[in-house]
């Protein structure tokens, strides 16, 4: 059309470091219309995990996205103690839900300190990732690693905690809120970061669902669904609301996450109050047999796992649906009318992970 040019944003870019392209239709500094461009890349994950043991396959799972490793495991381990009828010991459900919230806290830190790089702040990139460095810290004395942790397997935890390492749990939790609270009052209160966010990339609460959004993108705008009110692990032991926000815009989607992460250290003090003991991995017996789906709240949204197996070591199938999928359609909503520069902060604002999305 005259007058309209097509601006490549991505797969390299500065302010968006995944392999994703978006072709922006722009008319002068609008964005008429944004299509996505996936397939970067292929892993083939999926198709690996049918020529594996079911149980070595967790350790597989674990790989299919760094950040959010537990929460890959975990949810491929509750499908597969659904298709076995295995009860996970009390004890261990506290436990995952314990480094579930400590995965969240530290992907919830990780993108807080890339927004603040994205506006040029500096300074606040560095507190972020210093308050996350508590939490990578906690990891690595629990299970030895600092990324991917390996806490789950097929009926429970593969490791207990020591009372003395749940209490320093506690105390270190203690540091991470005075840490979120020197940098909580610029990403709410500062001007150049409210110019940039507030008002940009609306998405109205009746299109993210018809789109299908997930996690705090689906919540931004004043949806209140998460999948921890299933009260998988220890979640329906707790007290526990969604962090809902109802402006729509990227702003509201800072705040959604923003309150998620104080409410993480919140419900890792509740389970580390409540958690009792007992086992955490049972012997487990028999081989899976038949179809099962499970579904937890990563910290970019709903991930679902669909497995089928027939009686054999090996599975039948595995298919994962990650958050970002869900949340790349409302994006192309969020960008159309926008102009060029808010590209980089409205694109950061639904907290992609392209390299998990294409396995």
């Amino acid at each position: 059309m005259p007058g309209q040019s097509v601006i490549p944003f991505g797969p390299q870019h500065p302010v968006f470091p995944e392999p994703l392209q978006l072709r922006l239709v722009m008319k002068e500094e609008r964005v008429l219309e944004a299509v996505p461009a996936l397939g970067y890349m292929h892993r083939g994950l999926e198709k690996l995990a049918e020529t594996k043991d079911y149980a070595q396959n967790v350790f597989l799972m674990e790989r299919v996205c760094g950040i959010c490793s537990f929460m890959h495991s975990l949810c491929y381990c509750q499908a597969l103690e659904d298709l076995m009828g295995i009860e996970v010991p009390p004890r261990a459900r506290y436990l995952r839900t314990i480094w579930a919230e400590l995965g969240r806290l530290q992907s919830h830190h990780l993108w807080l300190g890339l927004l603040a790089d994205a506006f040029g702040f500096e300074s606040l990139f560095m507190e972020c990732w210093k308050n996350r460095e508590i939490v990578m810290d906690l990891c690595e004395a629990t299970t030895g690693n600092r990324v991917i942790i390996s806490g789950n397997a097929v009926g429970g935890c593969r490791r207990d905690l020591e009372p003395s390492v749940l209490k320093e749990i506690g105390r270190r939790m203690d540091d991470l809120e005075r840490g979120l609270d020197r940098v909580a009052p610029v990403f709410q209160d500062d001007p150049l970061i409210k110019q940039r966010t507030v008002g940009t990339g609306i998405i109205t609460r009746e299109e993210v669902i018809r789109l299908g959004a997930v996690g705090p993108v689906l919540r931004a705008s004043g949806v209140a669904q998460d999948m921890r009110q299933l009260g998988y692990a220890a979640y329906g032991e707790l007290d526990f609301r969604p962090v809902v926000e109802t402006g729509g815009d990227s702003y509201s989607r800072l705040m959604a996450r923003l309150g998620e992460t104080y409410q993480a250290i919140d419900l890792v003090r509740q389970a580390l109050r409540r958690i009792p003991e007992g086992e955490v991995l049972p012997k487990v017996k028999g081989r899976p047999e038949g179809e099962a789906v499970s579904r937890v709240e990563q910290p970019r949204g709903e991930l679902l796992y669909y497995v089928r197996a027939t009686g054999k070591p090996q599975l039948d199938r595995v298919r994962v649906r990650t958050p970002t999928l869900s949340n790349i359609p409302p994006l192309v909503r969020m960008l159309e009318g926008c102009r060029l520069s808010d590209v980089p902060v409205i694109a950061l604002s639904i907290d992609s992970c392209v390299s998990c999305t294409e396995r």
